[in-house]
């Protein structure tokens, strides 16, 4: 009786040290991290019904007992879906990550159970299929896009809703895009359409000395917010046009680009050797807009000057533009006056200390008189 006892004791610590049977699913995912791509290998585990496993080895087959388990490994393993890699700043550093999606493969995992257990193992792997993002990590590297190069940013704060909806739909047409080495970017090409059919409602515009409405209002704080990422960057200007007048949304004085498709465009050269991957990114209540960008470690060093303002002129008499929320005999303040002006900001490009690049950013303004809204009927308007 005494060494029978012994002998369950040895049972009962032999199996508590064995511990349940286990699915293990191994995989692997990559980062970039300072200039440098890594990879990561990781593991999840789930531990399976020992009665199931005790009824699977004695038939020699997967008992329905693990039927319930399985269901709910499969549901796991499934919600695993692919995300394109993007970039984060954690801590002060850039790290691009992405996700691989899983499909679970349920024939391939019984097979697997089964060979485990005829082998004595406790435990065994899980069958399934990587799903890779289209966009990657492994695609960001193999197309030289390390580092964080430069990021423009601007302030959209105090804009009315029309104008704070057209800043977003632009902005999310320009997330995550490649510049490929040597393509010039077009930025009226890579908005595309500008109407309702692609998300864009009406707004105030500077046409004919006023303000009018139009489809994309405010379409310029985009446009001036990547040009400023791409011109920190070092990229050559190929088309670049001021506003007509200063538009303090656009401060500082100079620091911008207009667009008006086809006769404006935003236009500027990859010229680094690398491709170029740019990230949109805002805060609505902050009312800010930054566009990241990233590629290869060129060695540039790009200052921008502050701008230096000459050339002003009194602002010019005031004008009026239909508005029907105002009634008759009223008016509404839409655009304050503003002088005119001239400004010169200067981009000195270095490498290794010694500056291979410098030029001038000339904005000229033309005096801008206050704008009115007026009813519709108001004879000022004629």
């Amino acid at each position: 009786m005494k060494r029978l006892l012994v002998l369950l004791g040895l049972c009962t610590f032999s199996a508590a040290q064995a511990g349940p049977f286990k699915l293990i699913l191994h995989s692997s995912e990559q980062k970039i991290q300072k200039g440098e791509l890594s990879t990561h290998e990781f593991q999840k585990s789930w531990a399976l019904p020992q009665d199931g496993i005790e009824r699977s080895k004695e038939y020699g087959k997967v008992s329905t007992w693990l039927t319930p388990t399985l269901d709910r490994i499969e549901a796991e393993v499934n919600a695993r879906k692919p995300l394109p890699a993007t970039f984060r700043n954690v801590n002060g550093q850039w790290v691009a990550t992405d996700q691989n999606g899983w499909i679970f493969d349920r024939d391939g995992t019984k097979a697997n159970i089964l060979g485990a257990i005829a082998a004595g193992k406790d435990a065994a792997p899980v069958a399934y299929t990587r799903v890779e993002p289209e966009r990657s990590v492994k695609l960001l590297a193999e197309r030289g896009v390390l580092w964080h190069v430069a990021t423009g940013k601007s302030s959209f704060a105090g804009s009315p809703e029309f104008r704070v909806k057209n800043i977003l739909v632009g902005a999310n047409k320009l997330d995550n895009f490649f510049i490929a080495p040597g393509h010039v970017f077009d930025f009226n090409e890579e908005i595309g359409q500008i109407d309702a059919s692609t998300g864009f409602v009406k707004g105030f515009i500077i046409a004919g000395g006023t303000l009018e409405k139009e489809d994309g209002g405010g379409i310029c704080q985009v446009s001036t917010t990547i040009f400023r990422g791409l011109y920190r960057a070092g990229l050559p200007i190929v088309e670049r046009h001021d506003h007509s007048h200063r538009v303090k949304y656009y401060d500082p004085v100079g620091f911008e680009a207009t667009v008006y498709a086809p006769a404006k465009n935003l236009r500027m050269e990859n010229d680094t050797g690398k491709y170029l991957f740019v990230q949109a990114s805002w805060n609505t209540q902050a009312q800010t807009l930054r566009f990241d960008v990233f590629g290869a470690n060129t060695g540039r060093e790009v200052s921008i000057s502050d701008p230096v303002i000459t050339d002003f002129k009194a602002p010019a008499d005031p004008s009026y533009t239909p508005d029907k929320r105002v009634r008759l005999g009223q008016r509404r303040l839409l655009d304050t006056p503003m002088q005119g002006m001239k400004s010169v900001i200067t981009r000195t490009i270095k490498v290794n200390g010694n500056v291979i690049n410098q030029d001038d950013l000339v904005s000229n303004y033309a005096p801008w008189g206050a704008v009115y809204g007026v009813n519709p009927n108001d004879r000022r308007l004629k």
